[in-house]
């Protein structure tokens, strides 16, 4: 059955019927709609929400819903999500499973309301201290804002590992199509691992550190980190691939930028240029291997980002392993125009362009 949302809202109805338990965040533009459906369809589903007094709050209170096997989610934009960082490297160092959302906006600080995908650093190479990788999905459309929050809850706790949801402003406010997940109902204490209240069960749970670095000893833990990230890195990279397989260039995108560049594969076929795009789904473990199988044969990758400076391009860059040309088309605060593409496209095979 099909049914006409914002894509904020469908997010937050994904969210309840992954089951979802427990929602504490802070208003911010371009997200606030996730607060105002949740506020009562959470409690009408039989679970939590809390309008927190801050961002920093919002991410604290989810440690504790996360501790307890509950499934969990806050969410928030640009500044909102950098006030996270710190309670998101505590879930990852206690190995918590949450889900984080960023609807991204543009600007740097306070940034502006407005459309943009600044937050690509800061969300895919471990935004607080310490040194950690977490999973990051990026939809590119009203039905994936739905499909990823679910699937950010399984992978969250596969891996008992926080996990991004980084979408943007143009995909959380655009209205349309898509049809909702099943409705999952989760026992709370169907983890060893997991605290619980009094009353319950005595072997259900142990302490909230059970796997942070003081409970290994000597250097196990180190080398328990390295394997979870490799195991993610080995089983978690998600994309999808349009036009690729006889392109000279290849575009990559992600988000709102990846729908644009899908339109300027079809109006560059059209015209005679072989274009294609390689759009990362997850940003977070970068998808190297859909790069493996082009680098050397075509004559350049060009990232497309709404940037003031490009991110991404570094990571497909590392891809590429110096055996393709990498280039940049950073769009500022507008979103890709598919003429634009494509002019830059004839610039690369003019030999043109620069060089990322």
């Amino acid at each position: 059955m099909k049914h006409l949302m914002k894509g904020n809202d469908a997010l937050a109805e994904a969210a309840v019927r992954a089951g979802c338990r427990l929602f504490a965040g802070y208003p911010i533009t371009p997200q606030s709609e996730i607060l105002e459906y949740l506020s009562w369809r959470l409690p009408q589903a039989g679970g939590q929400f809390v309008q927190t007094e801050s961002e920093i709050a919002g991410i604290n209170m989810i440690i504790g819903g996360a501790a307890t096997g509950q499934r969990v989610m806050t969410s928030s934009s640009g500044p909102g999500f950098s006030l996270k960082q710190e309670g998101i490297s505590y879930l990852a160092s206690i190995e918590l499973p949450a889900v984080i959302v960023d609807v991204a906006r543009f600007g740097i600080g306070l940034g502006d309301v407005t459309v943009g995908q600044g937050d690509y650093f800061q969300a895919t190479k471990g935004g607080g201290h310490g040194g950690y990788f977490i999973p990051v999905y990026a939809p590119a459309s009203i039905q994936e804002n739905a499909d990823l929050v679910v699937k950010a809850f399984d992978t969250a706790e596969k891996y008992r590992t926080p996990v991004i949801i980084l979408t943007d402003a143009s995909i959380g406010q655009m209205c349309g199509s898509l049809n909702l997940p099943e409705v999952r109902d989760l026992k709370r204490d169907r983890f060893d691992w997991a605290l619980g209240g009094p009353g319950e069960r005595p072997a259900y749970g142990r302490k909230l550190t059970d796997r942070s670095y003081t409970d290994f000893p000597g250097g196990e833990y180190i080398g328990h980190i390295r394997e979870r990230s490799e195991l993610m890195v080995k089983n978690e990279q998600l994309w999808e691939e349009v036009e690729a397989a006889d392109a000279e260039v290849l575009l990559v995108s992600y988000g709102i930028s990846s729908r644009v560049c899908k339109e300027a594969v079809k109006m560059a076929r059209n015209e005679g240029l072989k274009l294609g795009l390689i759009r990362p789904i997850a940003l977070w473990p970068f998808p190297t291997r859909a790069f493996a199988q082009y680098n050397g044969k075509v004559k350049g990758y060009m990232s497309v980002e709404m940037v003031s400076i490009p991110q991404m391009a570094q990571d497909v860059f590392i891809a590429s392993r110096g055996s393709s040309p990498v280039y940049a088309l950073a769009t500022g605060n507008d979103i890709a125009v598919s003429e634009n593409i494509i002019e830059n496209v004839k610039a690369i095979l003019a030999g043109e362009k620069e060089e990322f």
